[in-house]
C-alpha cells in the first residue's frame, strides 16, 4: 500500500460518514423493514403467549402484547392491552460507520459486500430490538406486568444481559466485525506497510 495510503482512508471514511448516516436516516423506515419481519417471526415462534403482533411506524417497531397494563407506565392500545414501542435507531447506527468504511476502501464489488453485510448484521439487530422488548415487559413495566409473562428469576436474569449485550455490545462491536471479515485482504496489505516502513533502518 502507498505512503499516505491510511491518511487517505480515513479521510474518505469521514467524508463517506456524513453522506451515510444522511441515507440511513432517510432511508431507516425501508432499511428496519426486514428487522420487522424477522421480530415477527420469532414472536410468533418463541413468544405467542406475549406478542399478539408486531407493526412498524417509521422507524420504530411496535410489539402488540396480551398483556394488561398495572398501572399507567406503558402505552396502552385501544384494546386495553400493552403495546412496547423500541426505537431501532438505537441498534442500527452502526450500518452507516459499516458503509462508510467499505465505499472508503474502494475494494472490488463495494455494493455487493455492503450488501452481504447488511444482511448479516439483520439477525444481530433483531436481537436488539427483541431484548429491548423483553426487558420492558419483564423487568421496566414493573411487578404487576412481569407477573404476567411467567418468567421465572433467573430467566429474567438471562433477559438483562441480552439486553445489555444487545445495546452495549452488538451495535458497536457487530458492524466492525462484519467489516473486518469482508476486508481480511484489504487489512492485510494496510498492515504489512507498516510492517515495512517499520523495519526500515533510519538513517
Amino acid at each position: 500500500m502507498r505512503k499516505g495510503a491510511l491518511p487517505r482512508f480515513l479521510l474518505l471514511v469521514f467524508a463517506w460518514l456524513f453522506l451515510s448516516f444522511i441515507v440511513w436516516r432517510v432511508a431507516a423506515p425501508f432499511l428496519v423493514w426486514p428487522v420487522t419481519l424477522l421480530s415477527q417471526a420469532f414472536s410468533a415462534i418463541f413468544l405467542s403467549d406475549l406478542v399478539n403482533g408486531v407493526e412498524q411506524q417509521g422507524s420504530a417497531i411496535i410489539f402488540l402484547t396480551s398483556l394488561r397494563p398495572a398501572q399507567a407506565t406503558t402505552t396502552v392500545a385501544s384494546t386495553g392491552l400493552l403495546t412496547v414501542e423500541v426505537d431501532t435507531l438505537i441498534y442500527t447506527f452502526g450500518l452507516p460507520l459499516l458503509a462508510a468504511l467499505t465505499l472508503a476502501a474502494r475494494q472490488p464489488r463495494p455494493l455487493r459486500k455492503l450488501g452481504f453485510a447488511y444482511a448479516a448484521l439483520l439477525p444481530l439487530e433483531t436481537w436488539s430490538i427483541v431484548a429491548q422488548f423483553l426487558k420492558d415487559v419483564a423487568i421496566t413495566a414493573g411487578a404487576g406486568v412481569a407477573s404476567q409473562t411467567g418468567f421465572t428469576a433467573w430467566q429474567r436474569e438471562v433477559i438483562a444481559f441480552a439486553y445489555q449485550f444487545g445495546a452495549l455490545i452488538l451495535p458497536t462491536v457487530g458492524p466492525a466485525v462484519v467489516w473486518v471479515l469482508a476486508h481480511r485482504r484489504f487489512l492485510e496489505r494496510l498492515s504489512g506497510r507498516f510492517e515495512t516502513r517499520s523495519a526500515t533502518p533510519q538513517a
